[in-house]
């Protein structure tokens, strides 16, 4: 019930984050961000048409661990290991164009703006569509994470995988068995080392026979390149996954699966298993119904645990989290302020009743001074004269009034 109760919370999650994405997340900030992106892009795959097939799996491959959230593109550091580090991400190849769609974006008044967790985005639906594969508007929005650690990178299905256990894993991202299938339909472009299925041409299972649900011609054509037990090669060389058509993005993939020729045993496993075979069949027979359910199960999986709104970040450069912004001083308290305040109006006060009070003192030393100068110029009648200065109200002096008729 636990674990049930986890998924569909993280299931009602993804539904509120995804919301907030929308087609044309840029179209007022950074109108040319897919343009920019798909430039970038089309420049690579005039000259490398392998990149569709490593940004496929870079996609994945982020999307997977945390989210989509490109913490796939940060660089390890001498004290922390990124996910770059993690060994199913160590053959996992396209960062250079990463980089420079960003570099692109930066230089076009458009810094700080776009995420890398959507460069990764939009540059794999671009170079899908150059394949030959499906054309279709993805959501933008998201943001860029903060946590990249190797520890984290458990939830890759590896390629000797069970069907029912990789569903396992699809499935607490919300993304159903049909997604899951129409997802490994990717594997109708690039290659693979052959380390991850040179068990299938030598010693199956420990039985010491090649895989019997292996085409046995496709078998030895794969062992002369592989190399064997007495004829072992220094290195690990690489085969399409898609003996066909190995750089076009169609449905033969299915094709080859259903006649032994998966090269995987995942890839195998799904013209085999009884829930997977239908599907299988059903896009062997159908290459516009693979194309359709392709974009949707590719816009489905760009939404699995987006960071949105202000969550997460921006990065400036998609190798590194920005550093952190200065903090501001924090401002004072009130019980800081409240003194202050009082101690200016306190200063006031006091300041002015000291210019009154010299303002006084000055004033009462003249009159001081005045009276000094009357009493010595006249000692005796200082007072009368003082007083004979002063009219009385009918023009008389005082002394004059007084006076008998």
């Amino acid at each position: 019930m636990e674990k049930i109760a986890v998924i569909v919370t993280l299931c009602c999650l993804v539904s509120i984050a995804s919301a907030q994405l929308k087609v044309g997340f840029y179209s007022s900030t950074c109108p040319r961000a897919e343009s920019i992106i798909r430039g970038v892009v089309q420049q690579r795959f005039n000259r490398d048409r392998s990149i569709t097939a490593a940004l496929l799996r870079m996609h994945f491959h982020d999307c997977f661990v945390r989210g989509c959230d490109a913490s796939i593109l940060i660089d390890s550091t001498k004290s922390k290991s990124s996910e770059k580090d993690a060994g199913p991400n160590l053959t996992v190849r396209g960062y250079d164009l990463i980089d420079a769609a960003k570099k692109a974006l930066e230089a076009a008044n458009c810094s700080s703006t776009v995420s890398c967790a959507d460069i990764i985005t939009l540059a794999t639906r671009d170079a899908v569509a150059l394949a030959g594969g499906p054309k279709y508007n993805v959501p933008t929005g998201r943001r860029d994470g903060l946590v990249s650690d190797v520890n984290d990178v458990i939830d890759l299905p590896g390629p000797s995988i069970s069907v029912q256990d990789a569903f396992a894993v699809f499935k607490p991202k919300g993304l159903t068995l049909n997604d899951m299938v129409t997802l490994l339909g990717a594997h109708t472009v690039g290659v693979t080392h052959c380390a991850f299925f040179q068990d299938r041409l030598l010693d199956f299972q420990g039985t010491g026979k090649p895989d019997p649900t292996m085409d046995p011609g496709l078998a030895a054509r794969l062992r002369k390149i592989c190399g064997t037990a007495s004829r072992p090669l220094n290195n690990d060389p690489t085969v399409f996954l898609d003996q066909g058509t190995s750089f076009a993005f169609d449905n033969q993939f299915y094709n080859q699966t259903i006649f032994k020729r998966g090269i995987l045993q995942i890839d195998q496993e799904l013209a085999l298993d009884r829930s997977t075979a239908p599907i299988v069949s059903g896009f062997a027979k159908n290459k516009v119904a693979f194309q359709q359910n392709f974009a949707n199960a590719m816009i489905k999986m760009s939404k699995i645990q987006v960071l949105v709104g202000n969550a997460g970040e921006i990065r400036k450069n998609c190798r590194v989290f920005n550093p952190p912004a200065p903090k501001p001083p924090p401002p004072p308290s009130l019980q800081q302020r409240q003194p202050r305040v009082a101690d200016h109006r306190s200063l006031s006060l006091r300041s002015w009743y000291t210019c009154l009070v010299r303002s006084c003192a000055i004033r009462a030393t003249k009159f001081s001074n005045f009276r000094r100068h009357i009493a010595t110029r006249h000692p005796s009648g200082a007072r009368s004269s003082r007083r004979s200065r002063f009219p009385t109200a009918v023009g008389k002096s005082r002394e004059t009034s007084d006076r008998k008729p």
